[in-house]
């Protein structure tokens, strides 16, 4: 009996499950497109992350300070956790990623940062000795081809070095995502890392804009995208609410649901995403090699997961991945 009602409710978190991370994906994938106009109109990407991430904090701020009541010594006792994952996870990962979708396409710069995967299994295998599979290395082959057919070098192409290095540099703030958020042990709950993490984040763009480290450049000029011409606070209330507080929200909803494996994969579907927004938003498309090699990468990272044991996977990753 209680082997049926277990079987019963796996298939109704799968039923629940399955939509709610399709849409967190669906959610993410739009920021890049949103950003890109925001910056066309003369935004700074460190101005557009800041707002972005600041918005998503206040929206977060009541549920985290729910989920953290009578637990406050976590959060003492999380503190580097907490601060690594606002600074690296949430503030890196979506500050480069606006960087390189301010000069390259938005679909090909998250598929960069969605080599992620790779980078995690190759830390794991410096740090703590877990040798990646045959079929990971099989996989990271795979998306290596991939990614010089997509950065366009064998046609010659003029894929921006800075847009490539920013990409990558996102990439290694998503993996940093993976390997926090795999730490099951530190009795915080998904929702209040992730919305102290927006909060230290928010903070620290802020200090950095102030003291003049990070640019910080705005207006309230109208912004200009493929299907007309919208008021600013239009994309900024997209990028902040949609892109950010929803698709966390409904990221780690679909991960509790689903488990972070599976609810990884579906993540995926963020970049099919990015590149339909930045089709829908910019009129951006990539050309025959760079689908063939956007394909090859997906394949290499989908392999790449197959092939990670067991033990490097356990945890709960609050969310799908950021792009943020």
């Amino acid at each position: 009996m209680d082997a049926l009602s277990d079987g019963a409710r796996a298939r109704s978190g799968l039923r629940l499950g399955m939509p709610l991370a399709i849409a967190a994906a669906l959610s993410f994938g739009m920021s890049g497109a949103w950003a890109r106009g925001l910056i066309d109109a003369g935004w700074t990407p460190g101005a557009a992350v800041t707002v972005r991430i600041w918005v998503a904090a206040l929206v977060l701020l009541v549920p985290t300070l729910i989920a953290l009541r009578g637990k406050w010594v976590l959060l003492r006792r999380n503190m580097w956790i907490i601060t690594a994952y606002g600074l690296l996870a949430v503030t890196a990962t979506q500050l480069f990623y606006f960087q390189a979708v301010a000069v390259m396409d938005v679909g090909l710069a998250l598929l960069i940062e969605y080599t992620a995967p790779i980078a995690v299994v190759l830390w794991l295998w410096v740090r703590r000795g877990e040798k990646p599979t045959g079929r990971s290395i099989v996989g990271a082959g795979v998306a290596l081809v991939g990614l010089v057919l997509m950065l366009d070098v064998l046609a010659g192409g003029s894929a921006p070095i800075s847009g490539v290095l920013w990409a990558f540099g996102a990439m290694v703030g998503a993996a940093a995502y993976f390997v926090l958020s795999a730490k099951s042990d530190t009795g915080l709950p998904p929702i209040a890392l992730a919305g102290a993490g927006l909060l230290v984040g928010a903070v620290g763009l802020t200090i950095a804009g102030l003291i003049g480290i990070l640019p910080m450049v705005w207006n309230t000029d109208d912004v200009v995208y493929r299907f007309g011409t919208v008021p600013w606070f239009v994309p900024v209330l997209a990028i902040g609410l949609i892109a950010t507080a929803l698709a966390y929200v409904l990221g780690i909803a679909s991960t509790r649901l689903l488990g972070s494996r599976l609810a990884s994969f579906i993540a995926l579907a963020e970049v099919i995403a990015a590149m339909l927004f930045g089709w829908l938003l910019l009129g951006q498309l990539p050309n025959l090699l760079q689908g063939l090699g956007a394909v090859l990468v997906l394949a290499g990272v989908i392999v790449v997961k197959l092939g990670e044991p067991a033990a490097s996977v356990s945890g709960d990753p609050a969310l799908a991945p950021p792009g943020d």
